[in-house]
């Protein structure tokens, strides 16, 4: 490993995510990359104006769209541990509509419309924005992009999943 390489590694490691995993050990490669995709991951993780229940549901929504095992291996734990509902998680991971509602029909929408055409209605930003502010909608819009680009990092990386687990989606 390069002198930078380290140094990008152990920034990851001192931040909240505690170690260098997932899409940043290949990441590592180009530190340059490393350092500002961690960063902006962090933002969108761990300083976002949208609870993490909903922040999940965006990144389930992105890992499904994928198919990145990896992610979705990951941020299901996360999903539940935040309170998502087991039903709408595992409606996701069959490919269903998920009988959500409020909160997390806007998010869902918001997402899957994204992911779907690669832009998001009037109607369903201008709802985001409405519930959670314009930070809050470009914060669901950015995240949708960072995780899909996460989602290629790791799908062509083909990482082992954790703990030899089994990949979690059909």
């Amino acid at each position: 490993m390069s002198a930078e390489q380290r140094e990008v590694a152990r920034a990851i490691a001192a931040g909240p995510r505690g170690e260098v995993r997932g899409p940043f050990i290949a990441l590592l490669h180009h530190p340059g990359l490393a350092r500002h995709l961690q960063s902006l991951g962090e933002q969108l993780r761990w300083n976002s104006k949208l609870p993490p229940r909903l922040l999940e549901l965006a990144v389930l929504v992105t890992a499904r769209r994928w198919t990145c095992q990896h992610e979705w291996l990951i941020h299901e734990q996360l999903a539940r541990k935040a309170g998502l509902d087991g039903v709408i998680v595992d409606a996701l991971r069959e490919r269903r509509d998920p009988p959500a509602e409020g909160d997390e029909a806007l998010v869902y929408a918001f997402c899957s419309e994204a992911h779907s055409s690669g832009r998001v209605s009037d109607h369903s930003f201008d709802s985001v924005r409405a519930r959670f502010g314009l930070d809050g909608a470009l914060e669901l819009l950015v995240l949708c992009g960072y995780y899909t680009l996460m989602a290629m990092v790791l799908n062509t990386a083909q990482l082992p999943l954790p703990g030899n687990a089994e990949p979690p989606l059909k």
